[in-house]
């Protein structure tokens, strides 16, 4: 009996190879690709990043931090998720999302469900989509980048966006001092942008991930009583040109399959499906 190709935890001469892969998928990569591009692959990187070869082919990696991200070339996905898991199972459990593309993210959550089941959710099917170009409907000016002297503006916001997005609320851990300081970070890097009116946010939204390829806005928000106005779109349709002109040149997002109006929405801006992420909660 053949014995599967294990995983091994990749260093800074690994670089390149990671580089290639990820570069085959810009867009499906766009979490791990930044990261990669400002740290590395070496321990400024942060957490473990799992690495599967054939050969001297790298086929897939796994970052193994506080969300647990794979990404494997086609056709790699199955001996990825045998060997992530073998990983994964030995280290246990200390990640709060697995989340990826879903052709990665599946087949290990298979593998790891019996030892890290049951999952709080798992939503399998999420449309990952891109825009390439200027919006397809007008921007709301007054969608800007926010200020660092706005930041305890924008944080109910943020909460409220998380609690709302995820099912449970950011503050439950560490009195919500790591949320705020991830906010705090987005909001420095010029990486959120809300509109603000009379001192309450009426629509938000992060450039939450970013490589020299593309970005992918997270976090996107209208605030309850604002609804139904297409604030949604003119502000998402801002992101987008600030985005695309000063960050990247491709704006990704992914969005849950039931959200039939978000995604409705997302498509008159001018947002198409490039690909599937899926992303388990516990």
């Amino acid at each position: 009996m053949l014995r599967s190709a294990s995983a091994r935890v990749l260093h800074e001469d690994d670089e390149a190879a990671v580089r290639e892969l990820l570069a085959t998928d810009p867009v499906g990569a766009c979490m791990l690709a930044g990261r990669v591009e400002v740290y590395g692959t070496g321990t400024s990187l942060g957490a473990p990043l799992w690495g599967l070869y054939s050969g001297r082919q790298l086929d897939a990696v796994c970052l193994a931090g506080a969300n647990l991200i794979p990404f494997a070339r086609p056709g790699a996905e199955r001996a990825a998720a045998v060997a992530f898991a073998e990983r994964a199972r030995r280290a246990g459990r200390r990640c709060s999302t697995v989340v990826g593309p879903a052709s990665a993210v599946t087949p290990l959550w298979e593998l790891l469900a019996p030892s890290w089941g049951p999952a709080r959710e798992v939503r399998a099917h999420q449309p990952l989509m891109a825009i390439e170009g200027p919006p397809a409907v007008p921007a709301e000016a007054r969608v800007r980048p926010v200020r660092p002297d706005q930041l305890d503006v924008l944080l109910p916001a943020a909460v409220a966006m998380f609690t709302e997005e995820v099912g449970i609320s950011p503050l439950r851990i560490d009195g919500g001092a790591g949320y705020r300081a991830r906010v705090a970070e987005l909001v420095c890097a010029g990486l959120a942008l809300a509109w603000i009116e009379d001192g309450q946010v009426v629509f938000k939204a992060d450039v939450g991930a970013v490589s020299r390829e593309a970005c992918q806005l997270q976090g996107v928000w209208v605030a309850p009583r604002w609804r139904g106005r297409g604030i949604g779109q003119r502000g998402t349709a801002a992101v987008v040109e600030y985005a695309r002109t000063t960050i990247a040149p491709v704006v990704s997002l992914y969005v849950n399959d039931y959200n039939e109006t978000a995604r409705a929405a997302y498509t008159r801006v001018g947002f198409s499906q490039v690909g599937t992420y899926a992303s388990i909660l516990f």
